[in-house]
């Protein structure tokens, strides 16, 4: 793997946010069809994958936001179909005010002005086309970097596999998960259990590789520091009262 995919991810010149008069003609665009297509693991899994993020990670920088969304519709120019990642992480981006109208609701490179960074793959037979045709296609919208998660290993070698995009030719070389660069974050298989369900899951770290917590975890997290902290407040208390001191006396004078 090349140094320079190591060090950033590769800078994809994207045209800015288009003025009114600029917008195509989306009015024949299918933005979603309602169609059932995940299965319980899937869903649960692309859950593990945005939520954490919104409930723990503190986002790419101060003031940065950033979009992470499940089964959204990529949609790179009208000439090129659009896909749509199991889950995928945009930095510096937002959602619109009006995001129920036609061309803020779904995820429309000219809206947002770039392609998201990361996109993910979630493997749940041998028919999506993960490794080739999805592939090649996340490399010609300029997605930075492509995961796929294939816990029953139905179409590669290994649970998890990430890319990054090599900054010529739009090509993928396979490079570390646990960091990526220009991210802030990395990838790790995790085995666990999540709202009940005990399986191996991918999960998002920081760069210290430290899980990026659920809201549960974190309440769960908090609680434990606050049993703490008033556990070490009571023995405290104790062994002030052994010396003779009254711990709520607000002036510490020994109690008489």
């Amino acid at each position: 793997m090349s140094e320079a995919i190591l060090e950033a991810p590769p800078t994809i010149e994207m045209p800015g946010i288009l003025s009114p008069d600029e917008y195509p003609d989306i009015s024949h665009i299918v933005t979603e069809d309602d169609t059932p297509v995940d299965n319980f693991p899937s869903e649960k899994q692309q859950r593990l994958l945005t939520e954490p993020l919104y409930s723990s990670w503190a986002g790419p920088g101060q003031g940065r936001s950033f979009v992470a969304a499940a089964n959204v519709g990529l949609f790179a120019s009208l000439a090129q179909s659009p896909l749509v990642p199991d889950v995928f992480l945009s930095l510096d981006a937002q959602i619109a005010e009006d995001w129920w109208s036609k061309r803020k609701r779904t995820y429309f490179f000219w809206e947002f002005g770039k392609p998201p960074e990361v996109v993910i793959e979630v493997v749940s037979n041998q028919v999506g086309n993960e490794t080739s045709k999805k592939m090649d296609g996340y490399a010609r919208m300029g997605i930075a970097y492509y995961a796929i998660f294939d816990p029953m290993q139905q179409v590669q070698e290994g649970v998890l596999r990430v890319y990054a995009l090599n900054p010529g030719p739009r090509t993928y070389a396979e490079v570390d998960p646990s960091f990526l660069p220009g991210v802030g974050l990395g990838l790790s298989v995790w085995r666990g259990s999540y709202e009940g369900r005990e399986d191996l899951w991918i999960r998002w770290q920081d760069s210290r590789r430290r899980l990026i917590p659920t809201g549960a975890e974190r309440a769960e997290e908090e609680r434990l520091r606050a049993d703490q902290e008033h556990r070490r407040s009571e023995r405290l208390a104790a062994q002030l009262r052994a010396l003779g001191i009254d711990p709520n006396a607000g002036n510490g004078d020994s109690a008489l």
